[in-house]
């Protein structure tokens, strides 16, 4: 078997992070105004606007997910989307207020392969994921949620772990440092990729049972 070679780690001149594009002033407004400034990867080069998270500074759920898609790109707003009406369904059938959530990426630039017209989703690296992770930090630390939901595995991995697996996690609630409740569980986005109707009826019924086990967390509050 094929042994893929570990891809070297950027320079910091490729890589410089975002540390020193945070502003002094961690409130969301600051730091909302502040990403728009961020160079700490490549990937702003190509990006329409930097996506930062949306939601009230008192929200007790945040929602975690992997990098803005095109739609959100476009719009400058997170899960706005096709992945974002899936994620909006949930929610509402989990009884989970929509303005009691605070929802974001772990990466905050577009990162896509040109195919035609067409902008495809492409994962970015876990140097990008790093090279983001302060943006990530300052929300969760002004946020202070009571609830994390991880979406996909870029957040899980980014915020627990590269050993962390979606699928032997989903369906609990974990004990971290992250909030009083933290859960994990496949992105939105992977129900709609599901490759026929009938995959993706079970993707999305698993999906929408993880969201009502936050939701019966979220009650407990």
């Amino acid at each position: 078997m094929a042994v893929r070679a570990r891809r070297p780690r950027p320079s910091p001149a490729e890589i410089p992070g975002a540390e020193s594009f945070l502003p002094v002033e961690h409130t969301l407004h600051a730091l909302r105004a502040a990403v728009a400034t961020c160079h700490g990867c490549p990937l702003y080069k190509y990006a329409t606007h930097a996506v930062f998270g949306e939601g009230e500074v008192a929200a007790r759920v945040m929602l975690i997910g992997e990098v803005p898609g095109d739609s959100e790109d476009l719009a400058g707003r997170p899960f706005v989307g096709p992945a974002g009406r899936v994620l909006d369904d949930a929610l509402g059938a989990a009884s989970i207020p929509r303005e009691d959530t605070y929802v974001t990426n772990a990466v905050k630039h577009f990162k896509y392969t040109q195919r035609g017209k067409r902008r495809i989703h492409d994962k970015p690296t876990r140097y990008e994921i790093e090279a983001c992770h302060p943006w990530l930090g300052a929300e969760l630390e002004v946020i202070d949620p009571e609830i994390v939901v991880l979406l996909g595995a870029t957040a899980a991995q980014a915020l627990l772990g590269r050993e962390l697996r979606v699928t032997q996690a989903r369906g609990e609630v974990l004990s971290t440092d992250l909030a009083t409740y933290t859960f994990v569980t496949v992105h939105p986005a992977s129900v709609l990729r599901a490759p026929d109707e009938a995959t993706r009826h079970q993707a999305r019924a698993e999906f929408f049972a993880d969201i009502a086990l936050v939701g019966e967390y979220y009650r407990l509050l």
